[in-house]
């Protein structure tokens, strides 16, 4: 059975809170746009900023705006001042922590290519894609579906952001590369699609961001990264490289994931989304590293360093997805976090009430 389109294509619910940072900013975003409090905010480090659950949640909150936005949602809450004061604090520990995560050795410009593939060559995350192939239950296969489904149903756009801010060589290939990301305009063909139907043959609710409320923080990270990167014009180079380690590791996971659909007995439509890619990614990863990256560091050769801390950051932080998913299922418990209570926490009923009232500036001061 088919669904009505606002489910299939968005925009997504408001998620449930986790914390009282996430939580004032999903009730301020049921009102129409106001200005929020200015002490609402990041005023320490959290220890680990990918496993923090309300840092993630107000970023991919804030990030969503940009995307299909909220339902229900005012779309002038998009470029509301004190909302992206707050994204841009949040965003300073994000991106403090992943330069902390990931630091790859300087290259020359005409080096970018050899060193993308270095850093591809030496990655030696969890065996995540053999696990799925292998030795996956159904069950732990329909989690990383539903992990996956938060970039997969909306996938190619965090990293379409890149084309207004390039031209000539390095715009030319990532266009050809976001063609067959997009199903050369139809449908059917779109990887998103894709998705969706392997989504339905696991049983799974095919919804634009049906399963953002059970995915954790590692995973909303995931995608926040993509996020940070598209939306800031300075981390063009990062988004490139990110997008060309996306695709240089690519091929043989996805050979692997569709194997294990079939060792679990699953047709060539659960398969096809991951069929495609071992066709179309071992052609797209020379596009993204000789063409795309290459031909950007030619015309800014200042890039370079950019381009390899993106690609670095990427796999860094897909190193912890996977490392999550497979301690979990070690341990016999779910990847997932478990439906969230209803109860609103005290601290954010006050920080709520204050949302409403315009308080006079004081300068914040921020990591």
């Amino acid at each position: 059975m088919s669904e009505p389109a606002d489910r299939r294509y968005g925009p997504a619910t408001l998620p449930t809170a986790r914390g009282p940072l996430s939580a004032a900013v999903v009730e301020a975003l049921r009102h129409p746009p106001h200005d929020l409090p200015v002490d609402l905010g990041v005023d320490v480090y959290p220890p680990d900023p990918f496993t923090d659950e309300d840092l993630q949640l107000t970023l991919f909150l804030c990030y969503e705006l940009h995307y299909r936005g909220w339902a229900g949602v005012d779309e002038s809450w998009e470029w509301q001042p004190t909302l992206l004061a707050l994204r841009a604090r949040c965003e300073r520990v994000f991106e403090a922590a992943l330069r902390r995560l990931a630091t790859p050795p300087p290259v020359p410009a005409a080096g970018v290519a050899a060193g993308l593939a270095e850093l591809v060559a030496e990655d030696d995350g969890p065996a995540l894609a053999a696990t799925l192939q292998r030795r996956a239950d159904l069950t732990q296969f329909r989690e990383f579906a539903a992990h996956r489904s938060v970039y997969h149903l909306r996938e190619a756009d965090p990293h379409s952001w890149a084309l207004p801010r390039l031209g000539g060589p390095a715009k030319a290939a990532l266009v050809e590369i976001q063609t067959d990301e997009y199903g050369s305009g139809r449908l059917d063909r779109m990887h998103a699609e894709l998705f969706r139907s392997t989504l339905e043959r696991l049983g799974l609710d095919t919804g634009y961001g049906a399963h953002i409320d059970v995915a954790p923080a590692v995973t909303l990270a995931t995608n926040n990264l993509m996020s940070l990167f598209g939306l800031h014009r300075r981390l063009r180079g990062a988004l490139l490289g990110h997008l060309a380690a996306f695709e240089m590791t690519s091929s043989l996971p996805n050979r692997r994931y569709g194997n294990g659909l079939r060792r679990l007995g699953f047709d060539e439509v659960a398969t096809r989304f991951y069929d495609e890619h071992v066709e179309a990614d071992a052609v797209h990863e020379q596009i993204a590293a000789h063409d795309m990256c290459g031909g950007l560091v030619r015309v800014e050769p200042a890039l370079a360093s950019d381009v390899l801390f993106g690609a670095a950051a990427g796999l860094a932080v897909d190193r912890l997805f996977a490392a999550h998913l497979l301690d979990s299922w070690a341990a016999g418990r779910s990847s997932l976090r478990p439906p969230a209570p209803p109860a609103v926490p005290p601290t954010v009923s006050l920080a709520v009430a204050a949302c409403a009232a315009v308080a006079p500036p004081v300068r914040t001061v921020v990591g």
